[in-house]
């Protein structure tokens, strides 16, 4: 099981040895690399010096300086925004699309793109969002996306659009989510110094039915990994473009 790809095919081809299935939870593209400011499509388009100036600034919060900041330099190149970021997102998703082993399933991320998804998802790869799917004899859930935020991030949806997905999944063996239930320890990151937004809908469905596991990423270096709510042991899968490593599921 992977989360928050952000770019890293090479590893990702690799992630599923020795496992039933792969799962992926998102966040396949990357915009930028908050760890090394020289990757990923913003300073592709602008170069690192700029990435920097962007990443301190929002690091301070200082979000509307942030969007006037990169309005500027938008504004500087020549190219529709939108058909540039596209282009560049397709090259990506060409490429972690094909990395995908067989079978795999997959939800989106808040920096996904989702209406492209079904171009480049081959027949061994299973996107489901708001669904439920049956793998080894037990059922999971999926629902992928983020709940609004000042970084307006590609698919950030309403909190009653998120909470009625959850309410379709129902009862699950495994709940299966981008974003994590809203618990200060699951949603702080340590290095970003922020409280990163975390669906209290998840909260209280994993307290109502009480899944074996609630399994999620977005969050890239949390303050707490794994908890227990009740029954359900909640699970931090991994920043798998920082690590390179599976977080693997065993029955």
């Amino acid at each position: 099981m992977v989360s928050d790809v952000h770019g890293n095919a090479r590893d990702l081809a690799r992630a599923g040895e020795g496992a039933d299935a792969l799962i992926c939870l998102g966040d396949l593209v990357l915009f930028l690399d908050y760890a090394d400011h020289s990757r990923g499509i913003f300073p592709d388009l602008f170069g690192a010096e700029n990435a920097d100036r962007i990443v301190e600034l929002r690091t301070a919060r200082r979000f509307e300086e942030a969007r006037e900041f990169g309005a500027r330099l938008w504004a500087g190149i020549g190219t529709d925004r939108a058909t540039a970021i596209e282009q560049a997102v397709r090259k990506q998703y060409a490429e972690m699309f094909a990395a995908f082993p067989t079978p795999t399933y997959a939800t989106y991320g808040n920096v996904d793109m989702p209406p492209l998804w079904a171009e480049y998802a081959g027949p061994g790869t299973t996107v489901l969002d708001g669904e439920r799917v049956e793998i080894g004899g037990r059922v999971f859930g999926f629902v992928g996306g983020g709940l609004r935020t000042p970084m307006r991030t590609p698919y950030e949806i309403s909190d009653e659009e998120y909470a009625a997905k959850i309410e379709a999944v129902g009862e699950v063996d495994v709940l299966c989510t981008h974003i994590p239930p809203e618990v200060p320890e699951l949603v702080y990151d340590t290095v970003a110094r922020r409280f990163e937004r975390g669906s209290r809908a998840l909260l209280d469905a994993i307290r109502r039915t009480r899944p074996r596991y609630a399994l999620f990423g977005h969050v890239h270096q949390p303050l707490a990994r794994r908890m227990r709510i009740g029954a359900t042991e909640c699970v931090n899968v991994g920043h798998f473009a920082g690590s390179g490593r599976p977080w693997a599921l065993e029955w």
